[in-house]
């Protein structure tokens, strides 16, 4: 369920949690399920191909530090088109649960420990699809998820909080786990 919540400003503040984490090394290889990720400011996921300029799109000069992809949109691309995204076959580094990522733009949020900034949206690619099966790029199609920059390292890890931080706000870190 997506909750929001009004601060005293009556700024929307969103929150929701991270449902799990999947990196690869290197553009094409498989995502691999990670129970626990180091963000690096500047960078992204320690060890994720995009942060070791090994990415698909790296040399294009399209690279996100960080990608985040909802998991009401998986769960409807299931229920709607049969194909079955899983075990990181979207190609996104975290998928959530509980928050509207469209509902980002122009705002920072806190996921675990690190401080992320909304980039740009993430649409699906051809690249995705010749990985996968036919029909995964329409799929995905509005609902590929979101790019985020690293303002502040810190370790992610599945069922942290992840929560808007309010404009203006010195960004205070989160309990969450651990």
């Amino acid at each position: 369920m997506i909750r929001n919540i009004f601060n005293r400003d009556g700024d929307v503040e969103l929150a929701g949690t991270v449902e799990a984490i999947f990196v690869t090394h290197e553009g094409s290889a498989p995502m691999v399920r990670s129970e626990e990720v180091e963000t690096v400011a500047s960078c992204g996921i320690r060890g994720d191909r995009y942060c070791e300029g090994t990415g698909f799109w790296a040399h294009y000069g399209d690279v996100c530090q960080v990608t985040l992809i909802s998991g009401e949109d998986l769960d409807y691309i299931r229920g709607e088109t049969g194909i079955k995204v899983q075990d990181g076959e979207h190609r996104r580094n975290i998928i959530t649960r509980g928050i509207d990522l469209s509902k980002l733009r122009r705002r920072r949020f806190r996921v675990g420990e690190a401080l992320l900034e909304f980039d740009r949206s993430r649409p699906p690619c051809k690249h995705v699809q010749d990985l996968t099966e036919p029909g995964m790029t329409r799929a995905l199609r509005n609902r590929g998820g979101i790019c985020a920059r690293v303002i502040e390292s810190g370790r992610i890890r599945p069922g942290d909080p992840i929560e808007t931080v309010p404009k203006g706000s010195s960004a205070p870190r989160l309990s969450g786990k651990g």
